[in-house]
């Protein structure tokens, strides 16, 4: 009798490489052909789910500062472009605002979350965000085959904003100056849906503008949360550089209500900056956003394994 054995294909990895093997790098060293087809015959169902609908990314942290990320953020907001999604990226800029002002000789200071906005840092905000940041992810977007347009809120009359009256924790009642930080009073999206409809990528730097001219600062993660709102957005994905909402022990949460975030504001476990994060977060969810998440944007294709894939993957949050 003839031994089939030698012609039998060996036996294939049991799972694929989980969230936590692509974080670490501790995937098979050769993945097979067949593993790859299995990882995009998984991505099938996702493609079709989400074909046509928008999906607003809040591009931050680590995944605009190192280039193996940059580069890879690129080529995902490219792919889930061509699988016929409507990507929109809302980026901050945190840590190149800091390095602008260290050579002017200023040091960013902070509140509750929100930085302290006076003239000259303004000048330097508009000048990072709205020029070099924003020039930087249109031109590695384009330089891989997309076709990215960058915005401010001037464009269109996109953001109209107003100075933000930030209360006093310390003092019920009371307001603290922090300068040009503002707060949206309108988002006009028919700019943003042209740009969608023509193919384009929209990326935008969240700088507001007054019916006088008067520019603002405005936290991204809020102007990411409110144009998924007024989009309505299938999915709202805040990029951190954390694995997404931790609790007091530091493990992760994967799942919060409404409620649970309450309690964790007020017992202290959710502050600083995250507070704005969260607070966008809950708001989109109450909105209509189907789903809001919370990923860590320092593991390679973060943005590919949340919408591609059926692994739980950083932090969701539910209205209720």
């Amino acid at each position: 009798m003839t031994d089939l054995s030698s012609t039998v294909p060996p036996a294939l990895p049991p799972v694929l490489p989980t969230v936590d093997e692509l974080a670490t790098g501790a995937i098979p060293a050769q993945m097979t052909a067949q593993m790859k087809a299995e990882m995009l015959a998984e991505a099938l169902p996702y493609i079709r789910k989400f074909h046509g609908k928008t999906i607003i990314v809040k591009y931050g942290g680590n995944a605009m500062t190192e280039e193996r990320l940059k580069h890879s953020f690129a080529r995902d907001v490219i792919l889930l472009k061509l699988v016929g999604m409507n990507p929109v990226v809302v980026h901050g800029g945190g840590p190149q605002i800091d390095n602008a002002l260290r050579k002017v000789g200023k040091q960013g200071s902070f509140v509750q979350g929100m930085r302290i906005t006076d003239e000259e840092t303004m000048e330097v905000v508009e000048w990072v965000l709205g020029g070099e940041v924003q020039q930087d992810i249109v031109m590695l977007i384009n330089h891989y085959g997309g076709q990215a347009v960058g915005l401010t809120g001037k464009d269109g009359g996109l953001i109209r904003a107003r100075r933000m009256a930030m209360p006093d924790r310390e003092n019920p009642g009371k307001f603290l100056d922090i300068g040009f930080v503002g707060e949206i009073e309108a988002i006009n999206p028919a700019v943003v849906k042209a740009l969608q409809n023509d193919a384009f990528i929209p990326i935008i730097s969240p700088i507001g503008f007054g019916d006088d001219g008067q520019a603002y600062n405005i936290n991204a993660d809020v102007v990411a949360g409110k144009i998924a709102e007024i989009l309505k957005a299938e999915k709202l994905i805040l990029m951190t550089n954390i694995p997404g909402v931790l609790d007091k022990e530091g493990n992760l949460v994967t799942d919060l209500t409404a409620r649970e975030i309450d309690e964790m504001f007020a017992d202290g476990t959710i502050s600083g900056g995250m507070l704005p994060k969260i607070s966008s977060a809950l708001d989109a969810a109450k909105s209509g956003v189907n789903t809001v998440h919370i990923i860590d944007g320092r593991i390679e294709h973060s943005l590919l394994l949340e919408v591609l894939t059926e692994q739980a993957f950083g932090t969701m949050i539910r209205s209720h």
